[in-house]
């Protein structure tokens, strides 16, 4: 198999797919080398400001990531990532990069606030549990 490495994102590309833009940080947290991505502008003003939520999420799981102006730089981690608890603050892009992140992980993980999750994937859970994902929700 082909190792994953790391990229530059930027120009035409990102506002086709500004809202996969966290999960291809989750994808660039496992990265061999540093993803860059820029004119991404955009992510601070979703439902929160995405660039400096997801650098507090990857910072959680021990991902060293740097806030841009316009977007930010992920320094892939070989390894198991941190087991942490994040709050996705409501943000349903960020609780299921957090959800990912935690797949890899060292030891259980906590995502707060997950309801938000059923605004876009709302089979989200179910799809990776088929997959072979260990996922439990906990609704209180």
């Amino acid at each position: 198999t082909r190792a994953l490495g790391g990229a530059r994102v930027g120009g035409e590309w990102v506002p086709r797919a500004i809202d996969e833009l966290p999960a291809l940080c989750a994808l660039a947290a496992r990265a061999r080398g540093r993803t860059v991505v820029v004119d991404a502008a955009e992510l601070r003003v979703k439902e929160s400001d995405r660039v400096r939520e997801l650098c507090r999420i990857l910072r959680a799981f021990g991902v060293p990531c740097e806030e841009l102006a316009d977007g930010l730089e992920v320094e892939g981690v070989e390894g198991p990532l941190r087991a942490c608890r994040v709050d996705s603050g409501g943000d349903h892009r960020l609780a299921m990069t957090a959800a990912l992140l935690g797949l890899v992980a060292d030891g259980p993980c906590r995502v707060d606030d997950v309801a938000c999750i059923a605004t876009s994937f709302p089979r989200f859970v179910g799809t990776l549990r088929a997959l072979g994902a260990d996922l439990t929700v906990d609704d209180g």
